[in-house]
């Protein structure tokens, strides 16, 4: 763990945030090259995976809010604080998709296409972010006695002194994992949607096991966390547009 990985004019670089940064330059990197063969205009593209962004970041911020519900409503001024910290993943997803609906709507562009194009560079940032979390040691795992478990010592957010799961890494393989197989799929795959729907899946899955390993508090519904239930419907939204054409065949 390392929440601050250097200073630069006195001026603290934290690593959670250097890594989401690293996370997303990649990511944009990644999607500018794959839209060059596929006819996207480049700044129009900037202009959504800017808009995507912003989008995502509201949308991480409001499900952490909610999922922190009880509290705030106990306590309406805290929204404010609340706000400024947390960051659900789920959520951000959800807001991003939302805004590429919203901008690929306004300039008439393919949806399901512009979404299939995004998908590998969503699971690459991933990536690069829950390392983010493994050195703020946030989002930190339930205590074990494998050789692979890890110790936190300074950690804000992690029980310290104590051997636990790295979930944060176990899900930053998953995502670069993730992205590579996307890509790959990507070249086979040419129905529009396909990999998209592809990424919900895996992603809807791994997330619900890794799930079972953290302890960090994350709201609940029931006995699920609360990334947990969700995953569910994001898995079943995943199977239903991966088999939309066959779908729609048997309805006709």
């Amino acid at each position: 763990m390392k929440p601050i990985l250097f200073e630069v004019f006195g001026i603290k670089v934290y690593g959670y945030g250097f890594m989401i940064t690293i996370g997303i330059i990649f990511a944009l990197v990644l999607l500018n090259k794959r839209s060059r063969t596929r006819g996207y205009d480049e700044d129009k593209l900037w202009d959504m995976a800017i808009f995507t962004i912003i989008s995502g970041v509201i949308g991480g911020k409001i499900l952490y809010i909610l999922t922190d519900f009880n509290y705030i409503k106990s306590n309406p001024i805290a929204i404010i604080k609340e706000f400024g910290s947390g960051f659900v993943i789920y959520g951000a997803i959800i807001g991003g998709v939302l805004g590429i609906v919203i901008y690929c709507r306004r300039k008439k562009w393919s949806i399901l296409k512009t979404i299939d194009l995004v998908a590998p560079s969503v699971a690459l940032a991933q990536g690069f972010g829950r390392i983010g979390c493994f050195l703020a040691g946030c989002c930190y795992g339930r205590e074990t006695h494998l050789p692979i478990g890890v110790i936190f010592k300074e950690s804000p957010f992690a029980p310290n002194h104590i051997t636990l799961h790295p979930t944060q890494l176990y899900s930053s393989m998953f995502d670069f994992g993730l992205a590579l197989f996307l890509l790959w799929y990507d070249k086979k795959e040419r129905k529009n949607g396909k990999v998209f729907s592809m990424y919900v899946i895996i992603y809807s899955v791994g997330r619900f096991i890794v799930e079972f390993l953290r302890n960090d508090p994350r709201g609940t519904v029931g006995i699920l966390s609360t990334s947990q239930f969700i995953a569910i419907f994001t898995l079943v939204i995943g199977l239903i547009l991966f088999n939309i054409n066959k779908i729609r065949r048997s309805s006709l």
